[in-house]
């Protein structure tokens, strides 16, 4: 199985159609995104959304956001989903090796992602590609 990963360059029904398919996958309480959000994500300088297609078919993504603080430039890896009939077959790996080398040529100071503990394959994946657990408390504040 060859998984092939590549920055999303435009926004179409097939795509569209694919959110509608893996956002359930990784969100109960989370609709799918509209081709109008995709296309923001899609245009901004400071995202990359990468898909994921085996034979073809988009059965995964990825989205790395940048931003810059007073620290220096910082990568974070948001809504990693593979579709579950391609789980296993290294398409979550391609596509955060994909990530984590454009957050290197960019010249970000490093990547953060959080997973739920309940998600076991996703976290050993994480760990054997060299991400490691960071202390801190993370805060969430519901708008």
């Amino acid at each position: 199985m060859t998984v092939d990963v590549r920055p999303a360059e435009r926004v179409d029904d097939e795509l569209v159609s694919a959110f509608a398919q893996l956002i359930p996958q990784l969100s109960s309480s989370s609709p799918p995104p509209t081709g109008d959000e995709l296309a923001a994500i899609v245009g901004s300088p400071d995202c990359v959304l990468y898909v994921a297609r085996v034979d073809g078919r988009l059965v995964g993504s990825l989205t790395l956001a940048f931003y810059r603080i007073p620290t220096g430039l910082k990568a974070w890896i948001e809504d990693v989903v593979v579709d579950e009939s391609a789980r296993g077959h290294g398409v979550g790996e391609a596509l955060n090796l994909a990530a984590i080398d454009e957050a290197r040529r960019r010249g970000a100071k490093n990547v953060s992602l959080t997973s739920r503990s309940s998600r076991e394959a996703a976290n050993r994946l994480y760990q054997r590609l060299g991400f490691k657990p960071y202390d801190t408390n993370l805060y969430r504040f519901d708008l």
